[in-house]
């Protein structure tokens, strides 16, 4: 589980097809200790929950290597990863740790598009449109978690939603990046997906 605050925006320094092009390995060089990556350990990867296989360093940086399935490159935008792709990242989270954010899966369930981006001072005010399917789960003053990012939904409309980002997660995560007709990773909340389950049953 984890909470969408992102402790480090790691870098896509290698991505290599295995398993006949149904599994592909990426390298990711971060800031994390080395030390305190185990093998097996889940780190969400713009909110794409991916598990450790290896982890180094080399030239004085830390690297871990995961595997992403045919699935997770056919569902979220991994499919658009490649050489040099920055991501938000985020460890799994600790009995203990602060709940900043939301819960979060780490499993992404589906795209969103940026439909426009206005610059305010200081801020940045997102407008995303989804599938009708997910719109269903997203709610004004919600929260929503974009690209591994825990987020309060400004406004609703059909299947479009906004999102206003402060200053200091423009410059944190890679938020300041995103521009019009960029996609993003998009989970709902957990809560929200088992109020809806439950109103369907009665």
């Amino acid at each position: 589980m984890f909470t969408g605050i992102v402790t480090d925006i790691g870098e896509i320094v290698s991505f290599t097809p295995v398993a006949q092009g149904q599994l592909h390995r990426l390298r990711i060089a971060c800031n994390y200790d080395q030390t305190t990556i185990a093998d097996g350990a889940s780190i969400a990867n713009n909110g794409v929950c991916l598990t450790v296989v290896a982890s180094g360093v080399a030239d004085g940086k830390t690297w871990f290597d995961v595997d992403a399935a045919a699935e997770t490159l056919a569902l979220t935008t991994a499919k658009h990863w490649k050489l040099g792709t920055k991501l938000n990242l985020e460890r799994a989270l600790k009995i203990g740790d602060e709940l900043g954010g939301h819960i979060v899966a780490g499993h992404a369930d589906g795209i969103a598009t940026i439909v426009s981006r206005e610059d305010l001072p200081d801020m940045a005010r997102f407008e995303l449109s989804t599938t009708r399917e997910l719109a269903r789960f997203i709610a004004t003053k919600g929260s929503i978690t974009l690209d591994g990012v825990s987020l309060t939904v400004n406004t609703v409309k059909d299947t479009t939603f906004s999102v206003l980002i402060i200053p200091h997660t423009l410059t944190a995560t890679t938020i300041g990046g995103w521009k019009a007709g960029s996609e993003v990773n998009i989970e709902v909340d957990l809560m929200a997906r088992y109020a809806a389950r439950l109103t369907e049953m009665k």
